[in-house]
């Protein structure tokens, strides 16, 4: 078995988790939500656009980080976003914990250097 393999049985295991679930329910709710998809993605095209702008090595107006905020607020006042929201905060949660354990056998080696 090569670590690929693993990795793939640890995705189903993943996709089993009660947090993706959570997740890919409340994703399924803003979809069927006109407004919420449309807030969404509103804020997460303002999102994109704004950070390639940032790794083109441009500066963000201040006009730009208040538009920005202005539809993060919208969007979250929205409940449906906002438990989608949450739930992928949970999801992120469990993957850092997975990362740190991934990451782990590394640090180690470097311990007492």
């Amino acid at each position: 078995m090569t670590i690929y393999n693993e990795i793939a049985k640890l995705e189903a295991v993943f996709r089993d988790t009660k947090e993706f679930k959570a997740l890919q329910e409340t994703v399924q709710e803003v979809k069927k939500d006109d407004e919420a998809r449309t807030l969404f993605t509103n804020f997460r095209d303002i999102q994109k656009k704004l950070q390639q702008k940032q790794m083109a090595g441009e500066e963000l107006l201040e006009d730009e980080y208040v538009y920005l905020q202005k539809a993060a607020q919208l969007a979250q006042q929205n409940m449906k976003i906002l438990a989608m929201l949450e739930a992928e905060m949970a999801m992120s949660t469990m993957i850092e914990e997975v990362n740190r354990m991934l990451v782990e056998p590394i640090q180690s080696l470097y311990e007492g250097l």
